[in-house]
């Protein structure tokens, strides 16, 4: 007769738990179900407050919210937990900093990357470039806190003197043109040249793709083994390979076709057996513009393309194509100072890792609701903002706390697509600061010396 108590117990708490993750999740929900989190290896052992579908959403509320401190996460997770019935939790941050550690490794970027590869698959038709899906690869960098194990990890520059820096990690990230999903990225030190780091990512490339990047990538094993694939690529001229085009096949004026002879040694990274394989030359369309724009850096562009079909892939179309790429600058800064990604907060390099891919996560599940929302209303969704989806989306979590189901995702579609940005091509800013900064004086010694040097006052 004692099993009954026992099992209604049981379904009572599964339900508030239920409720838990729903307020926890808010409209975000709909792009990553709870059955993604489980596929992805996210199965509680056992029935923890901490368990991985609240660590999930906890973290990606630390990436999203103005204040990602810990204990501001704690806080919010208590008034979840009180909101639905739950006992509360100890304030002390050590359990949630310990979960946050036992969270499998992968799991946030298994989830980022499947969260992208649903979004880019929405991409049909008239949204693709000729037709064709283009990937923009790019690096950057972000830094986090001075302590042992980051610095063991990723080293700081060697311009910084010890004790006076902080480590920093460098990442290629690659994202795709027609929804500004990214697809998947890799983590290296900061000293890693991209092409190293881009290793671990061109295995998403699948044929038919075309490969957008800048003078970085321009090397003749990247676009032989590419073309090999079925991939093609429109990048920027190498710095240190000269054009002349009075050479080649002509096509038009500035435009023409030439052999590239494959290098005599193997770059770094690549197999001296797999170096063998490239064929002894590889034609390639290298096309020269001007930009007249003002603000630009260069005012001459050159790029090498191995899209050889001038009729279907005109010079102006390519011109247009690459000031497409600056994109994901612009892409970086949503991940870097929209959701503060530019100074992680995590003391060790297994939780910042973690962190980049919330962070990550958290970019794609925005991107999926913007997404959404342009093809809802018939709008151009790369043309919305992401911080005002972003600022509508925490808007509407409160109402996730209400007793009555929230069935308006539509007027919050309707809400992320008023959020227009005006068209401004060509539209340029001095890059100067007009707030001064405090004036003190950079540190220069580790700050145990400094302290040792102050003087001593006695009152």
């Amino acid at each position: 007769m004692t099993a009954y108590p026992i099992r209604r117990e049981r379904q009572e708490k599964h339900e508030k738990n239920a409720r838990l993750i729903h307020c926890l999740a808010g409209p975000l929900r709909r792009y990553l179900p709870d059955s993604w989190i489980r596929e992805a290896g996210g199965t509680a052992e056992r029935n923890t407050a901490f368990n991985p579908l609240v660590m999930v959403w906890c973290m990606l509320r630390q990436s999203q919210y103005p204040d990602p401190a810990c204990r501001a996460t704690l806080a919010w997770l208590q008034a979840a937990r009180t909101r639905v019935e739950l006992p509360p939790l100890s304030s002390d941050t050590g359990g949630y900093c310990k979960a946050r550690q036992r969270l499998p490794e992968k799991l946030l970027g298994k989830l980022a990357n499947r969260v992208a590869g649903e979004l880019v698959g929405r991409a049909t038709g008239e949204k693709l470039w000729c037709g064709r899906r283009v990937l923009i690869a790019d690096g950057s960098a972000f830094s986090m806190p001075d302590t042992g194990k980051n610095q063991a990890r990723y080293p700081q520059p060697g311009s910084q003197r010890k004790g006076c820096g902080f480590p920093v990690a460098g990442f290629v990230a690659l994202i795709c043109l027609a929804t500004g999903a990214l697809l998947d990225a890799a983590l290296g030190t900061c000293t890693a040249h991209d092409l190293a780091l881009f290793y671990y990512v061109r295995s998403r490339f699948c044929p038919g793709d075309v490969f957008l990047g800048d003078r970085g990538f321009a090397s003749y094993a990247e676009m032989a083994l590419f073309r090999a694939r079925g991939v093609d690529s429109v990048l920027r001229l190498h710095q240190n390979r000269q054009a002349d085009f009075k050479r080649g096949k002509v096509i038009g004026v500035d435009d023409h076709v030439v052999a590239w002879p494959r290098p005599r040694q193997a770059p770094k990274g690549l197999r001296a057996e797999d170096f063998a394989l490239l064929p002894e030359t590889l034609q390639v369309r290298e096309i020269r513009y001007r930009v007249s724009v003002r603000g630009w850096r260069a005012s001459e562009i050159v790029l090498s393309t191995t899209l050889l079909d001038a009729g279907r892939y005109p010079a102006e179309a390519l011109a247009v194509l690459y000031f497409r790429r600056w994109r994901i600058e612009v892409d970086f800064r949503h991940l870097k100072t929209t959701l503060q990604l530019d100074v992680c907060r995590s003391k060790s390099p297994e939780v910042v890792d973690k962190e980049f891919w919330a962070h990550v996560l958290s970019y794609n599940l925005i991107r999926a609701a913007m997404w959404e929302s342009g093809e809802a209303f018939d709008g151009d969704a790369l043309g919305l903002s992401f911080k005002g989806a972003l600022q509508h989306l925490l808007s509407r979590w409160v109402l996730y706390w209400c007793e009555e189901v929230c069935d308006d995702h539509d007027l919050l579609l309707a809400f992320i697509d008023s959020e227009f940005l005006p068209y401004r091509p060509g539209r340029v800013e001095p890059r100067v600061r007009k707030r001064r900064p405090k004036n003190y004086s950079l540190m220069t010694e580790p700050r145990h010396i400094l302290k040792e040097k102050l003087p001593l006052y006695h009152y």
